[in-house]
């Protein structure tokens, strides 16, 4: 789906945070659309604290973890390496 912008000041707003940026108008305008709505989201009732938690953890966290080790239980060395325990268990 194609976009058009008929709007001056904003083709002029994306080409300057895209230059800024170093990034693509595309790139700009994604990343500013989500920024936006992250934001928007903080604003929701505390009701939702849950569904604001899921969207992080699945636009955030999941997508940083390697493909193969999602889904897998971790061992009890592996929860230690990343609470930071050393082998003494501190």
């Amino acid at each position: 789906m194609a976009l058009s912008i008929k709007n001056p000041n904003v083709e002029h707003l994306i080409t300057e945070v895209a230059n800024l940026a170093g990034e693509s108008k595309t790139e700009a305008v994604r990343r500013a659309l989500e920024e936006r709505r992250d934001r928007l989201v903080q604003r929701l009732p505390a009701a939702s604290r849950g569904d604001r938690l899921r969207r992080f953890l699945e636009h955030e966290v999941w997508p940083a973890i390697p493909r193969k080790i999602l889904g897998k239980p971790l061992t009890k060395a592996d929860e230690e390496a990343i609470l930071g325990y050393g082998e003494d268990g501190t």
